[in-house]
């Protein structure tokens, strides 16, 4: 048995399909989640997938006696990998404090605990909302930190500066930052995917739900930005390929091979797709005709970003190679597997 893991967010979207390349490559994983975006279920569904059951805490990362009371119970841990935050940019510009404290002191408890067990790594869940609009596209790691244009964006800076301000007090810690882009898509065995709790606040869910019904029509937030078809332009990433990553990371840490201390990847295919671009694929993809409209623009969105991703394949080795379109079958798969089970 590998090193054992703790996962924060284990039963969310991408914290689940984490857990389960982690177990198929032999690590021992404790999940910790609070369940405020994710079901109990998961849990199930992972062992369905890998054949192991994940120890399982539902505790909230803001309960430091809590949090405290899960390093006791599950001795040895080596390695941290922090998803559990909010995390939709709209939700963050009408509950800014929410943002702040959830996504805030979760990292700090964590960052308390891990020197008094022992735990030398952790990998943090950021994005690449910390570039903002960025100046030069492709984005690399080198390209400036802009002014957050959300609370959720601000808190994924802050975060990537209290990780690196710890660890230059001499706090025994290596991190590495996976700035990711926008993951979409479900597992294969359609066990897991994207199920957030009431309206999705991510594109991909929602339009899911429209296709099967669930929704009336998907609402584009804009059809004027400065793009060739006048809708936002993101990089979708494979939530699998996006998975993968973070085990290569962690390999990375515990076997010393980090170059610094604190070390960031952008983490996405390096391809820019709109989002009416993203609609037509899946109607490709699948067959399926999409209620959509064009709705005003969304207070924090970015007009266009995407990874050069040249860094993580080279210093990783690791690349995002699933096409967009089995991404987006994958996706429906999950919508279509969730209807016979009765989820709305």
């Amino acid at each position: 048995m590998k090193e054992r893991i703790l996962v924060t967010g284990g039963t969310g979207y991408i914290g689940s399909h984490t857990v389960v390349e982690l177990q198929n490559n032999g690590y021992d994983v404790v999940i910790v989640d609070n369940l405020s975006n994710s079901r109990a279920e998961v849990v199930d569904n992972i062992e369905k997938i890998t054949g192991i059951r994940p120890a399982f805490e539902k505790v909230d990362c803001l309960d430091y006696e809590k949090l405290d009371e899960v390093f006791t119970k599950y001795p040895g841990i080596k390695g941290i990998i922090h998803f559990a935050a909010s995390k939709a940019v709209g939700e963050s510009v009408q509950k800014p404090l929410l943002y702040y404290r959830n996504n805030l002191v979760s990292l700090i408890n964590l960052l308390e605990l891990m020197p008094k067990h022992g735990v030398s790594g952790i990998i943090f869940s950021s994005s690449c909302t910390v570039y903002g609009q960025p100046d030069k596209l492709p984005v690399t790691e080198e390209a400036p930190i802009k002014k957050a244009e959300s609370p959720y964006g601000n808190t994924k800076q802050i975060n990537e500066e209290i990780i690196r301000d710890t660890v230059a007090s001499g706090s025994p810690i290596h991190a590495i930052l996976l700035r990711y882009f926008n993951p979409i898509g479900a597992h294969p065995t359609a066990l897991i995917g994207e199920l957030p709790n009431g309206v999705p606040q991510n594109l991909v869910p929602y339009l899911t739900q429209t296709a099967i019904g669930i929704r009336e029509k998907l609402t584009v937030f804009g059809d004027n930005y400065n793009t060739p078809d006048g809708s936002c332009i993101r990089d979708y990433i494979y939530v699998v390929d996006l998975a993968k990553a973070h085990v290569i990371a962690m390999h990375r840490i515990l076997d010393d091979k980090q170059k610094d201390k604190v070390e960031v990847f952008n983490i996405g295919t390096g391809r820019g797709l709109s989002v009416l671009e993203l609609i037509h694929s899946f109607e490709a993809a699948t067959g399926v005709k999409l209620n959509y409209q064009i709705g005003a623009r969304r207070a924090g969105d970015i007009e266009q970003v995407w990874a050069d991703p040249a860094y993580a394949n080279k210093e990783l080795g690791w690349t995002a190679d699933t096409s967009i379109e089995d991404t987006l079958r994958s996706a429906w798969n999950w919508q279509l597997k969730l209807r016979e089970e009765g989820i709305q």
